[in-house]
């Protein structure tokens, strides 16, 4: 989570937002007594026993691609591993001193690039030379928006890596050259750095022409999506709420959904945003409906088939913040209404991470093992067509695919 040294007043607000995305980035540090210590605690050693659930089998269609997460090596640092997708053979491609703060392998050739000590580095697929590309240099606490170096991105040619590091960087493999494209726009007060206006990549579009983009306000976050052939960068307009949490592009790159499960300081609900021009449909709203219940929605995809699939609940909370809620795996039309079906019985209550698989016949879920863990857990692999349940790993953290 962010490590953001700012007023006494935020730290209400910071804790309010864990079960969001961190509109300021992945920190390059984990300072004593944080979440992110909290977590590394709680990992599991890869070779333990899941203690659930069916197991994952061997075959070489369990998975579409190799799946990527962190976990704890035998010294207790994150370290990138690599699950194959036979769903058992399992590799660590890092062997860092500190521990790892986030990564992203190459969509072509499997080449990581990882954070670790405020440092930009790379290896290729295999865990193999080791190499540095941008020395982040020492932290400044007092000032982490300009030092802070983090969330790497790899472009879908293999081309570019986006990074975050007082603004949004990309750098070019084929030059080593970095550009940072949007600065940061900070205001200062008695030595504090307050953030106006914060840049870190998110994720590309499926064809690449494209980059939703995290900005982070002293007041929260929210998305843009940044055009790198042509330095545009559009806001999203239309709906004052969307705040943060889960986003994911449609297969088509058209847009991208935004999903809210939780209550407090704002309301929860479900988005869809055309990456064109920013426009912002609200297709759950996030006010609270007549029986007192609000609407809830998380990881929402707009699958190939047309279809959209997303967590959902309606709960009334009372007089209470909802950071927790028994969400069921849902399919709907696009409008996130029409012929909404629940597609398995289960409640997911501790979803910190999903990761759909690109056809959404399953989903990778990675659920907390205590309430008040908001990063990584137990991966499970779901079904949409109400298959067992599989176990793919007891704790990941920060999934994603590779090649």
């Amino acid at each position: 989570m962010d490590r953001v040294k700012i007023l006494i007043g935020l730290l209400a607000l910071s804790a309010a937002i864990l079960a969001c995305a961190s509109p300021f980035g992945t920190p390059a540090t984990a300072p004593p007594g944080n979440v992110e210590t909290m977590v590394a605690l709680t990992f599991q050693a890869l070779t333990a026993p899941a203690p659930s659930g069916t197991p994952a089998l061997a075959g070489p269609s369990l998975l579409p691609h190799s799946l990527y997460f962190l976990n704890n090596d035998g010294a207790g640092l994150l370290q990138v591993f690599r699950l194959a997708p036979d769903g058992t053979t399992l590799t660590q491609l890092t062997f860092e001193p500190a521990l790892v703060n986030s990564f992203s392998a190459s969509p072509v050739d499997g080449s990581l690039a990882f954070v670790s000590n405020n440092r930009l580095l790379l290896v290729n697929a295999d865990g193999s030379g080791r190499r540095l590309l941008v020395d982040g240099g020492p932290m400044d606490e007092n000032n982490p928006f300009l030092t802070s170096l983090g969330d790497p991105i790899w472009s879908p040619n293999g081309e570019t890596i986006a990074f975050g590091q007082g603004g949004l960087n990309f750098y070019a493999v084929a030059t080593g050259v970095s550009n940072r494209v949007l600065e940061n726009q900070l205001e200062n007060n008695d030595g504090f750095s307050f953030p106006r206006e914060l840049y870190w990549p998110y994720r590309y579009s499926p064809d690449g022409t494209k980059l939703l983009t995290s900005l982070g306000y002293y007041e929260g976050g929210s998305f843009a999506v940044y055009y790198p052939a042509g330095s545009a960068l559009v806001r999203l307009s239309g709906a004052d709420d969307v705040i943060c949490c889960s986003a994911n592009w449609a297969a088509d790159g058209s847009g991208f959904h935004i999903g809210r499960s939780t209550y407090g300081l704002w309301g929860p609900g479900l988005w869809r945003v055309d990456a064109a021009t920013g426009a912002v449909t609200t297709l759950l709203s996030g006010i609270r409906l007549p029986d007192g219940s609000f609407n809830l929605a998380d990881s929402p995809y707009l699958a190939p088939d047309g279809q959209l699939y997303y967590f959902f609940a309606t709960l009334d909370p009372g007089d209470d913040f909802i950071n927790r809620a028994p969400l069921q795996l849902v399919r709907s039309a696009p409008d996130g209404v029409t012929g909404r079906t629940v597609l398995r019985p289960e409640t997911y209550d501790r979803v910190n991470e999903a990761l759909w698989l690109p056809d959404a016949s399953a989903v990778i879920v990675a659920s907390a093992p205590i309430e008040d863990v908001f990063q990584g857990g137990q991966a499970e692999l779901v079904y949409t067509d109400g298959r067992p349940v599989v176990i793919l790993a007891p704790y990941a953290y920060q999934m994603q695919w590779g090649p």
